[in-house]
């Protein structure tokens, strides 16, 4: 059966997984290391990982697989998933792939790279918009479909 398994902190879109979870009757993981309210809805199981770096990355990564839809805007997450052929899918609605994640993690390390050379750098992502949102649902729903139809029999 389809899961969805969601990165919960600093993700702007769970209740409109869960929402989409329901409309598809799909068990929903919200992953976190704690600090979030828990949500009571029947088919959402609350999981709080131990403190640590990529604790709950790791339980994600552990678990998706071929079926599965993982909403994470952690590229190195979403590249573990789709090792294990998850569907992934960011906050915004942009969809990690087997064809984009490579050069999504070499862009990545060199952003990474660039502020560590220069630690005066400022700046950060576009805030989060209400188009970022009716895209992500958009995608999330093609996506919980995909993963519906590749699921194992």
């Amino acid at each position: 059966m389809t899961r969805i398994f969601i990165d919960a902190d600093a993700c702007p879109v769970k209740d409109e997984t869960v929402r989409v979870a329901e409309r598809h009757k799909l068990q929903t993981y919200i992953v976190s290391n704690g600090g979030l309210r828990p949500n009571l809805h029947p088919l959402v199981e609350n999981v709080i990982v131990s403190d640590g770096p990529d604790v709950a990355d790791m339980w994600i990564a552990d678990r998706a697989g071929l079926g599965d839809v993982v909403v994470t805007g952690d590229i190195p997450l979403a590249a573990k998933c789709i090792e294990n052929d998850a569907q992934v899918i960011q906050h915004n609605g942009e969809v990690f792939t087997k064809g984009n994640i490579g050069n999504r993690l070499a862009t990545r390390d060199l952003m990474a790279d660039l502020r560590a050379a220069d630690p005066f750098r400022q700046g950060g992502g576009k805030p989060f918009s209400k188009a970022d949102r009716s895209r992500f649902l958009d995608m999330l729903e093609r996506e919980v479909q995909m993963a519906k139809r590749m699921q194992p029999k």
